[in-house]
């Protein structure tokens, strides 16, 4: 059975760190977290922005990137970028996100960045934010590092369909979509909904994990996608089918693993990672074969 390079998400060996807590930060160190990603046989980790900036004004990026080409890793994704098509204080702070991570980028030789659409809210004019994908599809392209939108059903970009069909219509090569299982299920599509509505020249990066059904109510999807995603195997969704989707699509970067839950949080580094990866090989193994 093949199994492609497989990448720890940065909420994956996070230990007790989540999305939008007053503090992002990991308490692991940032190179005990490289060293155990690598050890436990992954090829690939990724890196949250707060995490970026504490390196930075600690040990530097430069000697990170130095961890990360000893540790053997070869795939290394940022994130996250939100408010990229706003003005005013919106944008200005996330003007000094897009440059920490542009510079993280460069540095630790990161391919793909990570961005979302406006939280909570439809309120958005598409034609300002295609301009703004695209200027930012180009900034990213002069980094050396490509552009990953992200589709959440809790954004204007509910479903992957929208997601596409908005940077298939922007039409920059350097800016594409991330497809997160997690996204496509409680959006309330299926994986063979993805052959119809991914346009396989935009499928920058893939995400695994799992979850229970049914569906829960909008106003409780953030608790369900920061607390109670599962290990790929242990929930109800297809995750076999999942990956032969994208096979089908085409796709052939590595894969993402992003495992958000409390019950992750309590684990120890070393569990973190191992369980993850563990669960993810069986996955592929339950997987029909490439091709």
């Amino acid at each position: 059975m093949h199994i492609p390079p497989l990448l720890a998400s940065c909420w994956t060996h996070a230990g007790n760190a989540a999305p939008q807590w007053p503090d992002e930060r990991s308490p692991f160190d940032i190179l005990e977290r490289v060293a155990a990603v690598a050890d436990s046989g992954w090829q690939g980790i990724g890196l949250v922005h707060a995490d970026l900036v504490e390196v930075k004004r600690s040990i530097g990026l430069p000697r990170l990137a130095s961890a990360i080409r000893d540790s053997g890793l070869e795939h290394v994704e940022v994130e996250f970028l939100g408010d990229w098509w706003t003005d005013g204080i919106d944008r200005t702070a996330s003007d000094q996100v897009r440059r920490d991570l542009f510079e993280a980028a460069e540095v630790l030789g990161a391919r793909t960045i990570k961005a979302a659409g406006r939280m909570f809210s439809d309120d958005v004019d598409l034609d300002i934010m295609a301009e703004a994908f695209d200027q930012l599809a180009r900034e990213a392209k002069e980094h050396g590092a490509r552009i990953a939108l992200e589709t959440l059903p809790f954004t204007n970009f509910r479903t992957v369909g929208d997601g596409s069909r908005f940077v298939s219509g922007v039409g920059n090569e350097n800016g594409g979509i991330i497809v997160d299982i997690w996204h496509v299920y409680r959006a309330g599509n299926v994986p063979d909904d993805l052959l119809r509505d991914v346009d396989p020249r935009y499928l920058f990066a893939v995400e695994l994990n799992d979850a229970l059904a049914p569906t829960p109510p909008y106003e409780e999807l953030w608790a369900d996608t920061v607390d109670e995603r599962r290990l790929p195997g242990e929930g109800d969704w297809d995750v076999p089918r999942f990956i032969e989707v994208v096979r089908e699509l085409g796709y052939s970067g590595a894969w993402g693993v992003e495992i958000l839950s409390a019950e992750h949080r309590r684990k120890s580094l070393h569990d973190e990672v191992a369980s993850a990866l563990a669960a993810t090989r069986r996955a592929f193994e339950l997987a029909g074969p490439v091709g």
